[in-house]
């Protein structure tokens, strides 16, 4: 497969999840007696994730997200040279997704983007009020976690043919968790992508949801590696 083909499958993938996810927190979440909240955000992610999975996982793997290249490649698993244009591919995809997001939710008179639209953060800006610190470590940890699935559900040894199923709802079960946290980021596609349109505290606080989900990957890609590591005898 080429690269240009592997490029455009992850900027088509990431823009689904952005406007899947995001978009279920924007639209549907909050609406009056019937929004899905936060149980329905936290499937809609994962749901994004998994049927990519199936669409898109035989052309580029399905990253969707820097932190997963980054810890795919910390595990051995993806090429350092194709760093670069994935992630590029993958924040392009999201800002689209999040750009259609922002027509579709600007078409509801009293929208207003500055309560949040779908932005990651912390402190004041955390959906429960938690600190900064406690952020970090949930994004660091839950990104780890998301890694080790993915790595693990995607080994050679693993029961083939069911890793979409796998990674996508760990990373419902992720949001589950850390929704009231940090929004849930895992993804610094994602992150960026709706807080260039938030504009305002979410550009502030950018720099945590790229910082911990990458050093939640790079541990995960080294404690993967051991396991992998064959036992001398």
């Amino acid at each position: 497969m080429t690269l240009t083909k592997k490029l455009g499958a992850e900027f088509l993938g990431t823009f689904w999840l952005v406007l899947g996810g995001c978009g279920s927190a924007v639209l549907a979440a909050g609406f009056p007696d019937l929004g899905i909240g936060f149980i329905g955000v936290a499937f809609a992610f994962g749901l994004t994730v998994l049927t990519m999975a199936f669409a898109i996982g035989h052309i580029s793997g399905c990253h969707l997200n820097p932190a997963v290249s980054i810890g795919l490649w910390s595990g051995g698993r993806f090429p350092a040279k194709e760093l670069g244009p994935y992630i590029a591919a993958q924040v392009m995809g999201g800002i689209v997704g999040a750009a259609v997001l922002y027509i579709i939710a600007s078409g509801q008179a009293g929208f207003d983007v500055s309560a949040g639209f779908a932005s990651n953060g912390y402190a004041e800006h955390s959906p429960g009020g938690y600190s900064l610190t406690a952020a970090l470590v949930t994004e660091i940890v839950m990104t780890f976690m998301f890694l080790m699935i993915i790595l693990g559900a995607t080994d050679n040894r693993a029961p083939q043919g069911f890793a979409p199923i796998a990674i996508g709802l760990g990373l419902t079960l992720i949001h589950l968790i850390s929704i009231p946290v940090t929004n849930t980021s895992v993804n610094p596609a994602r992150s960026t992508a709706v807080a260039i349109f938030q504009g305002d505290w979410a550009l502030s606080q950018l720099w945590l949801f790229w910082l911990a989900p990458i050093v939640g990957a790079i541990l995960a890609g080294l404690v993967y590696k051991w396991f992998e590591k064959e036992e001398e005898i």
